[in-house]
């Protein structure tokens, strides 16, 4: 029988309209999504050209669309209308967030099957279902190509080879402009998994950090059949191309990895790829990959303005072999989920870079703060360490932070077991994840699965962060409630050190009136609101644009496509994109920054919310670490890496769910031991984050 876990109890009338609702909501949205695909797959077949035709000759093409109306009715609204609706559907997700109503049984075991982890070069780790949906998406690719090969050839008559063309050349051009439509089908799909916080993402289970490897498989994909330079406008065609090929060569692992800057730098180039890339085919055709550009240009907006605003740094602790903690203030109505990240920029060490961390703490137990691991692992981090660990370390730091993004919900306490595997900083989330446990054992008093965290360092010194279980300004009192075991590897020391332990230093910064406290943004905090901006930003364009069209394109060109310069078009429907987006995005994230803080509670001053201090500075609240906190459920090996097949395999109950976080190697090697035939109780899930 299926056992549940409950976190709270309201009103089961009322959770079961809501779940009919959303229930609802999502097969209307799949409906929508198959219709949309269909039109894809159709898009190269004669039935589609006589249908598509006829709803432009009958029903779209007006004095205020012109011919643009039948491809945003086709290619762009379905996906709006599925934004929008997403935002209800996420919305009403928020009042069942908290129910933890996780069912464990044979539904569960079934899913878990699905997602059953398998290791494939090129591809990295993928379950069954995103392995079998990329397959359908290259036969997708192959079909599109196929077909609109087959309908273009048969466009190609004796009058085009008595014009003096080889009948060769002719069909080189159509393999060309094919290439270039396969090209639009991915770009169509492409910025999906970079809106951070999209609200069609989670109608498919997905999040954007979840969803990166899509991003970059889209973008290989995309410049391998990249579009034709011919028959359209060649010289935008071939800037567009430059721009994305430069950005393309930049995203090779060993360049991000190495450096970042650059592949950081040259990623703003995608502005210059889509302009010219409009300017190439024209604003009409550019509404097949309209709607992913549009809903992230509305996410990346609404985080520029999040980011204007320094935020209030409490504190910062210095652990050995430069790994920092950082934690900030934050508002008591800002609520995250475990796992969940945010992006940092330090203007005194780059005012261009943003660099994304995994948070550490837990919204619930720490309703004051938010906290973030982070270890030196390229030349900004570097930098960051040594101004924080200097002698005469700083009074203030001034940081922006855009964020929290993470997964609207998750699933933690349905297993009877969690194993967590770690590499490194790699222990950032499952620090989150304990703390949420311990939320869950002692606040709420529900029952929690035994968990396993097993930790890979390469020093000693680096057994420091087990530290950071317990918040900055909090004790172990909750741990306690947890059946925990914690199993550390330090790989290139073979005994303990002799020495003493060092110093963790605590710096505690001076309260700056420009700093402000870490505030809900639009998306997790306020879907509705989202979901009002990106229905008013279009509409308010489709408003300009028709007065546009109506009133100037239309006494010149009368809808023939001919004399009006595509050029001047697509420029002017730019910028009427651009003001509407930014428009509605401002004016909704002002009247909810406004609603927020007047709703919010007044958070504490600095000198109550922290521990005592020295009474004449905020600086040097230093302790020695005798007796780590951790001891005495963490068992040390020394000179070894662990046997993680073993491990899994010995986990016998019935429900473990398995988490990795790690260096490339560590994941592929987790999750070949859970797709292992022996573990049909294992349940994996990848938390790292690849950028």
């Amino acid at each position: 029988m299926d056992s549940m876990v409950v976190k709270r109890t309201p009103s089961s009338h009322s959770h079961g309209g809501i779940r009919i609702v959303r229930g609802a909501i999502l097969a209307l949205t799949s409906t929508v999504f198959l219709g949309y695909i269909i039109m894809w797959i159709m898009s190269g077949t004669n039935t589609y050209r006589t249908w598509f035709a006829k709803l432009r000759t009958n029903y779209t093409n007006s004095t205020y669309f012109g011919s643009q109306g039948a491809m945003i009715l086709v290619f762009t609204l379905p996906i709006l209308f599925m934004a929008v609706v997403g935002c209800v559907y996420l919305h009403l997700g928020k009042e069942l967030s908290g129910i933890y109503m996780e069912r464990k049984g044979r539904k569960n075991q079934i899913a878990s099957l699905k997602r059953r982890p398998m290791v494939i070069k090129g591809l990295g780790v993928v379950s069954g279902i995103e392995l079998a949906m990329f397959i359908m998406f290259i036969a997708l690719l192959v079909w599109s190509f196929s077909t609109h090969l087959h309908l273009y050839f048969s466009f190609i008559t004796k009058r085009a080879i008595e014009k003096g063309e080889k009948l060769w050349e002719v069909k080189l051009d159509r393999v060309g402009l094919v290439l270039g439509v396969v090209g639009n089908l991915c770009l169509a799909f492409l910025f999906f998994p970079v809106t951070r916080s999209s609200s069609v993402l989670p109608l498919f289970g997905l999040t954007s950090e979840g969803s990166i490897k899509y991003h970059i498989w889209l973008g290989h994909i995309t410049m391998m059949v990249d579009w034709a330079s011919t028959r359209i406008a060649n010289v935008p065609g071939e800037l567009s191309l430059l721009f994305g090929l430069f950005l393309w060569v930049t995203t090779h692992p060993r360049i991000r990895k190495n450096m970042f800057e650059l592949f950081f730098y040259t990623h703003y180039l995608y502005i210059l790829f889509i302009v010219f890339y409009i300017f190439h085919l024209g604003i009409a055709f550019t509404y097949t990959i309209l709607p992913g550009f549009y809903l992230f240009a509305i996410d990346r907006y609404l985080r520029f303005l999040q980011s204007r605003q320094s935020v209030r740094l409490v504190s910062a602790r210095v652990l050995p072999y430069e790994t920092l903690e950082l934690n900030f203030s934050k508002s008591r109505d800002l609520s995250y989920t475990p796992t969940s990240m945010i992006f940092i920029n330090v203007p005194s060490v780059s005012k261009l870079q943003w660099h994304p961390f995994t948070i550490s703490s837990n919204s619930n137990l720490e309703p004051n703060n938010l906290s973030v691991i982070i270890k030196n692992e390229g030349s900004w981090t570097k930098k960051l360490y040594q101004m924080l660990s200097s002698p005469s370390p700083l009074d203030h730091l001034r940081v922006c932070v855009e964020g929290p993004h993470g997964p609207a919900s998750t699933h933690f306490l349905r297993h009877d077991m969690l194993v967590m595997v770690s590499g490194g900083s790699g222990i950032a989330p499952f620090i989150s994840i304990i703390r949420e446990l311990i939320f869950a054992a002692t606040t709420l008093k529900s029952k929690t699965p035994r968990v396993l965290l097993i930790c890979a360092f390469k020093y000693s010194s680096d057994l420091t962060m087990l530290d950071l279980l317990v918040p900055n300004s909090g004790t172990l009192s909750g741990i306690s409630n947890l059946e925990l075991e914690i199993e550390a590897y330090v790989t290139r020391e073979n005994e303990p050190p002799l020495e003493k332990p060092k110093i963790l230093q605590t710096i505690w910064f001076k309260p700056n009136s420009m700093d402000a406290h870490l505030s809900p943004t639009l998306g997790p905090n306020g879907w509705l609101w989202l979901g009002a901006i990106i229905s008013s930003s279009f509409i308010i364009y489709l408003l300009f644009m028709g007065i546009l069209t109506r009133y100037y394109i239309f006494p010149i060109d009368h809808n023939t496509s001919k004399i009006f310069s595509h050029t001047l078009q697509a420029m002017l429907n730019m910028s009427l994109v651009c003001i509407s987006i930014v428009v509605a995005a401002s004016v909704g994230f002002l009247v909810n920054k406004r609603r927020k803080s007047m709703e919010a509670e007044q958070i504490q001053n600095v000198e109550n919310a922290t521990p005592e201090v020295s009474p004449d500075t905020w600086l040097g609240n230093d302790r020695e670490l005798e007796s780590l906190p951790h001891q005495s459920f963490t068992k040390v090996n020394y000179g070894g890496r662990p046997e993680l097949r073993r491990i899994l395999l010995e986990c016998k109950e019935p429900s473990v769910g398995v988490l990795v976080c790690g260096p490339k190697k560590m994941r592929h090697e987790v999750a070949a031991a859970s797709s292992s035939s022996l573990a049909e109780n294992l349940h994996f899930e990848s938390l790292s984050f690849n950028w």
